[in-house]
């Protein structure tokens, strides 16, 4: 009987047993006891035995027919995930003061972030079960030296419709036509500021020009949008929410605002927050003709178009209208673990039980089994603050 570990700030064991002439299973502990806090990888590790978790019912082995989704991406509340945000390294070029404390974070050790076959073969699973858009995250994952053959390999699984990635730019402009070539065809730039000044403030690093240049690459390129994350916080960068919509106006670029979210080690204060109304009404002030778009059922952001602009805008509200009713997405972890919500603390491990041998079988129930524990939504932006969870560093954008 193998072990493996369902991470989360709840913890109680109870056993669980389950048979099948197809797997080989014998039984499962299931962890949800509160001890207060959320453990570290290094500390669970040590200090916890390894367990699986299952769920009752036997997800097909076989790859469902198209457009059909396995019975493994779908949860209690009926939503069905069929995007999948995969973190490739928690390392990065920059230090944004909201994905990372000043002090820094305690990184995992590079043998305990998945392989590339790793990646791919889970990602492979995924797809095959009905995932259909992967984005690449991290960390940044532009500086991961084997990005291109990923991108390569995930882009060639029949199914998969988009492969995304969110990036901070710094180093995109010279990667990009070759990631073009390997299949990457939608793209995210994070920009939290037109002023160089702020840039080299907010993310301790210079860079600004570049990833400037980045975003004029990817429009070259014929990226369209291309889409530009800002993260708006009053007393940084709220005086520039117009400026940002002004970049909309000649190219095909999608600014999307996003409101400030608590993560472990950002200094979340709600006074910083800058709220989807507040945004929107000054937004509306300084430019005519914001017409909001019809959006598909699990678009995360409200998409707005501007009279006489090429581009769109977007404000991503997770704090104060969240958009959990149609939540399709999942997120894998550079160290292999699959958390199925990104304000929540539980996360269970597959690159454990890869190693350890575990059959595509085997690795279904457990994705299956977390995916039916995902709540109907998460809890409120004070209470999300107070929850222990992961630096965003780690989690992947």
């Amino acid at each position: 009987m193998r072990f493996y570990l369902s991470r989360g700030s709840d913890w109680h064991l109870g056993l669980r047993t389950f048979n099948s002439a197809k797997s080989r299973i014998k039984s499962y502990l299931q962890i949800a006891t509160d001890h207060g806090h959320l453990l570290t990888t290094n500390h669970m590790e040590t200090s916890t035995p390894r367990t699986y978790t299952t769920m009752p019912e036997k997800i097909p082995e076989d790859p469902p027919k198209p457009d059909t989704i396995s019975n493994m991406l779908i949860d209690s509340f009926g939503r069905q995930h069929t995007y999948l945000r995969i973190s490739l390294t928690e390392r990065c070029n920059l230090r944004c003061q909201y994905c990372m404390p000043a002090e820094g974070v305690d990184l995992t050790p590079n043998p305990k972030i998945m392989s590339q076959s790793e990646l791919v073969r889970l990602a492979t699973l995924f797809v095959h079960s009905g995932v259909n858009k992967i984005r690449l995250t991290g960390g940044e994952p532009s500086i991961r030296k084997d990005i291109e053959e990923i991108c390569s390999q995930l882009s060639n699984l029949k199914g998969l419709k988009t492969l995304a990635m969110t990036t901070n730019g710094l180093t995109l402009a010279r990667k990009l036509p070759k990631l073009q070539e390997c299949g990457l065809n939608l793209l995210n730039i994070s920009l939290d500021t037109l002023v160089p000044a702020k840039f080299e403030f907010m993310t301790r690093r210079k860079g600004h020009e570049r990833v400037i240049e980045s975003i004029h690459k990817a429009v070259e390129l014929g990226y369209n949008p291309v889409k530009v994350n800002c993260v708006v916080m009053r007393g940084f960068n709220d005086d520039e929410i117009c400026d940002f919509v002004e970049l909309t106006k000649e190219k095909p670029v999608n600014v999307r605002f996003i409101e400030f979210m608590p993560f472990d080690g950002n200094v979340w204060n709600v006074k910083k927050l800058v709220s989807y109304a507040e945004m929107l009404d000054i937004v509306g002030k300084k430019f005519s003709g914001i017409k909001r778009i019809k959006d598909h059922p699990t678009e995360t952001a409200k998409n707005f178009t501007v009279d006489g602009h090429k581009g769109t805008v977007s404000f991503i509200t997770s704090m104060t209208d969240h958009f959990c009713g149609g939540c399709n997405r999942l997120r894998l972890l550079a160290d292999g673990n699959l958390k199925v919500c990104l304000f929540g603390p539980s996360e269970v491990s597959l690159r454990d039980p890869m190693r350890e041998g575990a059959t595509d079988d085997e690795l279904r129930e457990i994705i299956g089994a977390a995916v039916k524990r995902k709540k109907g939504s998460h809890a409120g932006m004070f209470d999300i603050a107070k929850t222990p969870n992961r630096p965003m560093i780690h989690i992947g954008g």
